[in-house]
């Protein structure tokens, strides 16, 4: 479970061009070159952390003289206060990195968190919870790292390592089967074909298609439980559509082998995490105190 250096690099340095612009006008303007300085990067509120290594490259593409110090490892369950990681070094390049590191662990530490909560609720049963393609433009590989982190598994990652066949391909197509057949003629053997589906009736044409993965789009428990036992065995059987924390239980006992659930990158609350200089602040509602570094 590791991430791609190259494509992360690419991403820092967009993220750091984009908030940076010409430089950092407030720390430049207030901040002495050469002055050092140590912080504390802490959380909040409870969660599953992820991000870590992006926080960590943030600070390295910065300056090479900002030390990152992990405290905990990704994929760990935090309580308000814990500290999980240290930053030390050049003060300006602490200040100025500051906001775009704690951006990416907040925002990937709200998907592994809501995650594991989902995951959480279905351990009984043999099912997988995977992610979508509906993530932020240019963060998919952080977004889907983050869905691992958290337990889930990650769906096909683009356009161009699966056939997943919607409903405005199949009416474009003329059907099910001209669509599943046009894709088997144009793909290599290699690549799976999953076809969406509204009914019964789809998920028979599918089956006679002998696609590899049927996808069950918005229904409801009784029918998703027919499908399984008409796919018998014969197809992967994927639920989709409406899947949230009050419906995956139901999902998972109709007997499905995958639940892929959009809203786990793209309505996610952050995580509360931030970084201190000094002295850590956490108010008293939060359970914790001042902690002096």
């Amino acid at each position: 479970m590791e991430l791609n250096k190259i494509e992360l690099k690419k991403i820092i340095e967009i993220g750091l061009a984009e908030d940076i612009g010409t430089g950092d006008i407030t720390t430049n303007s207030t901040v002495p070159i050469g002055s050092r300085a140590k912080g504390m990067i802490y959380v909040k509120e409870p969660g599953v952390l992820a991000g870590l290594a992006v926080a960590e490259e943030v600070f390295r593409q910065m300056s090479p003289e900002v030390h990152f110090h992990h405290r905990i490892q990704d994929g760990t369950w935090v309580e308000p206060g814990t500290v999980v990681a240290e930053v030390e070094g050049d003060a300006r390049a602490i200040l100025t990195g500051e906001r775009l590191a704690l951006n990416f662990l907040q925002r990937m530490s709200g998907i592994a968190t809501r995650t594991a909560a989902l995951v959480e609720k279905v351990k009984l049963y043999p099912v997988r919870v995977v992610d979508t393609r509906k993530t932020t433009p240019g963060l998919r590989m952080l977004e889907k790292y983050a869905v691992r982190v958290g337990g889930g598994f990650n769906h096909r990652y683009g356009l161009y390592d699966a056939v997943l066949i919607k409903d405005n391909h199949i009416k474009v197509a003329g059907g099910i089967t001209q669509a599943v057949l046009a894709a088997r003629h144009n793909v290599p053997h290699t690549i799976k074909i999953e076809v969406e589906v509204e009914d019964l009736a789809g998920v028979s044409e599918a089956l006679e298609a002998r696609v590899d993965i049927i996808m069950l789009d918005n229904m409801d428990q009784a029918t998703m439980r027919e499908a399984v036992k008409l796919v018998d065995g014969r197809a992967l059987v994927e639920a989709s559509g409406g899947i949230n924390e009050e419906t995956i239980v139901a999902a998972a006992k109709a007997g499905v082998d995958l639940v892929s659930i959009g809203a786990l990158t793209h309505s996610i609350k952050s995580l509360d995490i931030s970084l201190d200089i000094g002295e850590i602040k956490i108010h008293k509602d939060n359970g914790a105190g001042c902690h002096k570094n």
